[in-house]
């Protein structure tokens, strides 16, 4: 099986180190025992920024950026620091979005100078669609999270995060297709700090292929679904799960909205229910000293307005 290696992390760090923001950490209400790690104050407004980062920087390096540029497949928040990512090297960004897709996202990628294709109203639907173009186009294909780049740039946050609380044991993350995850857990699991791995219930792909010890697809309905709304859990996820250490949790839509609503009245941070996912699973969580990774904040707050 697929697996991702720490030497891999290590140097998506060396490559992108001063490209993106340190992550900074907050403390909970519960005298030093709980950590926020604030990735969604990341470039783009959320950690996709590292592994967009490590990818085309890699490509950069090795001379394999073609002129037609890259394109992705995304719920938002990867499109989003692909197109970033890719104006940041001065290469077209062509990005693919279910018809879901958050107004906010899409307002946003616009302002990054990427062309917007619109298809199906699942992720899966605008994959096939990418996939198409970048066969007909030689446009390089990137991926939201299934792919060795991707993941070890997302899983540098787990290093900073470490040096930033000194003592961690245990981080919470949340999991749609895995890329944020699989490098987490690698990281984690390198310096001997446990992982808990947070679904929503009605999304939960790495559970389901932990329970069938294979990828396996999975229906989709969440509330976080724009986010964490992949079908099927990667083999690099599905690898770094199997280790000691790594726990799988699932949790309802109702708790991951009590959680972001939370951290908006007690602390005026508005997330997405993506990132809300992670905290909804704190109360099961044990640990001396937790860091729970607030994954991303490209969401609409009105719905947050007292």
């Amino acid at each position: 099986m697929e697996q991702l290696t720490y030497d891999e992390v290590e140097a998506a760090g060396q490559r992108i180190a001063g490209r993106v923001r340190p992550v900074a950490v907050a403390p909970g209400d519960d005298g030093g025992r709980t950590w926020l790690a604030l990735e969604f104050l990341q470039h783009t407004g959320s950690f996709k920024a590292r592994g967009a980062q490590n990818f085309l920087l890699a490509h950069a390096e090795a001379g394999t950026l073609p002129s037609a540029g890259v394109t992705i497949a995304s719920g938002g928040n990867a499109g989003l620091a692909c197109a970033w990512a890719a104006r940041e090297l001065g290469v077209r960004a062509t990005v693919f979005l279910p018809e879901t897709a958050s107004p906010v996202k899409l307002d946003r990628l616009r302002s990054y100078g990427a062309q917007v294709r619109l298809v199906g109203r699942e992720y899966a639907e605008a994959l096939a669609a990418c996939e198409e173009f970048a066969s007909g186009s030689g446009a390089l294909a990137s991926h939201a999270y299934d792919h060795p780049l991707i993941a070890a740039g997302a899983g540098t946050v787990l290093d900073e995060i470490r040096a930033r609380v000194p003592g961690l044991d245990t981080v919470v993350v949340s999991v749609g297709g895995g890329g944020l995850f699989a490098g987490v857990a690698v990281a984690a699991r390198e310096h001997g700090v446990r992982v808990v791995a947070v679904e929503p219930s009605g999304s939960r792909a790495l559970n389901a292929a932990l329970e069938a010890g294979r990828p396996v697809d999975v229906p989709v309905a969440s509330v976080a679904q724009d986010a964490l709304g992949a079908r099927r859990a990667t083999a690099l996820a599905v690898h770094a799960a199997g280790h000691q250490g790594v726990r799988s949790v699932l949790v309802e839509d109702e708790v991951i909205v009590a959680a972001r609503r939370r951290l908006w009245e007690e602390r005026r941070i508005a997330v997405e229910y993506a990132a809300s996912t992670a905290l909804a699973a704190l109360d099961r969580v044990e640990g001396e000293r937790i860091a729970v990774l607030l994954c991303g904040a490209n969401t609409d707050p009105s719905d947050l307005a007292n």
